[in-house]
């Protein structure tokens, strides 16, 4: 029951206290990279957490073969012990339930956004391959559209997408700017970012921290995408060619498609005409590993009485089998 509670207890104070801290820290503009893996793995914890919660519940009701049980009887009965709850049969098919439930709705939702997202995609590279004109000297396929726009279709046979009036809006650097932005988009897989992000949204829309980290994923995944394009060019060069595309929808794009004038383009304007301040590498390295120790927290917690069991005199499972000594030459005279 203790480890149950802790679970459950950690996940209440991540969902909490941390969303609306981590949306208002300043250092994720300044590292959007690490503050997307932050929130993934805040994200990734609560529900880990919840779910591992609720099979802590149901460790003393599961059944165990009749040879196993007879092999090591005093071991299950320990391991049943550390993972004891009151309420018997009706806390552990709770906790049983709690766990499917989360894991089920959350895998449902991640998978239909995946393929929606997919199907989407896959139906706007047919109708360019009808109605877009290739460029393969920039590396862009062209749609005539009077608005201007600029969109990738991430995945398999991905592509970037210019409208005819964002190719004549856009000067050459800026253009070159643009689809800088659009690859790295692809090459860093922010629509896998995006799915996950969003999968919890509708799975849970009620919860504000699930909504929160949806909002601010969709936000930094255009921030990270800006980083790599200044690495290229200059950040005013972007910071032009964001006012040109500003307020133009993606011309009938797919709603997963990254665009680069999504993601507050105001805020993200101002940004890149403000002073560069990129974290420490010893600070980012610093954040990355608490990201990761957030997020294995919970398994040390779920597997800890498990741990202790096994070193437990009544469940030897680690130790040597000792042989026995080789009989003196005098006991095998006698």
């Amino acid at each position: 029951m203790r480890t149950a509670l802790l679970l459950l207890g950690y996940a209440a104070v991540l969902g909490a206290l941390v969303p609306a801290r981590l949306a208002r820290a300043d250092w994720t503009r300044r590292a959007p990279r690490l503050a997307l893996w932050a929130w993934q793995a805040l994200t990734v914890t609560v529900v880990v957490s919840v779910a591992l919660g609720g099979l802590a519940l149901a460790v003393p009701r599961l059944p165990v073969s009749g040879d196993l049980a007879d092999m090591l009887h005093a071991c299950v009965l320990a391991l049943r012990a550390q993972y004891a709850a009151p309420g018997g049969a009706a806390v552990a098919a709770a906790g049983t339930a709690v766990a499917l439930l989360l894991v089920g709705r959350t895998g449902c939702c991640l998978a239909g956004a995946l393929w929606r997202a997919r199907r989407e995609r896959t139906r706007h590279a047919r109708a360019l391959a009808l109605v877009g004109r290739a460029r393969p000297d920039l590396g862009v396929t062209v749609l005539e559209d009077e608005r201007p726009a600029a969109y990738c279709l991430p995945g398999h046979g991905h592509r970037i997408v210019l409208t005819s009036a964002a190719l004549a809006a856009l000067a050459p650097h800026e253009l070159r700017a643009v689809i800088a932005h659009e690859r790295a988009h692809i090459r860093q897989r922010h629509h896998l970012v995006l799915a996950w992000a969003e999968a919890l949204e509708r799975a849970f829309p009620r919860l504000a921290p699930f909504r929160t980290a949806a909002e601010q994923t969709r936000h930094l995944v255009e921030l990270a995408a800006d980083d790599a394009a200044t690495a290229r060019c200059d950040p005013l060069t972007l910071a032009g060619a964001l006012v040109e595309l500003a307020g133009a929808g993606p011309a009938g794009a797919p709603a997963a498609a990254p665009a680069a004038s999504g993601g507050h383009a105001a805020a993200r304007v101002r940004r890149l005409l403000g002073p560069h301040r990129p974290l420490r590498r010893g600070v980012a390295w610093a954040g990355a590993l608490a990201a990761g120790a957030v997020l294995a927290l919970p398994f040390a917690l779920a597997v800890q009485p498990a741990v202790a069991t096994a070193g437990m005199a009544t469940c030897p499972l680690y130790q040597a089998p000792v042989s026995s000594p080789s009989p003196s030459p005098v006991e095998l005279r006698g």
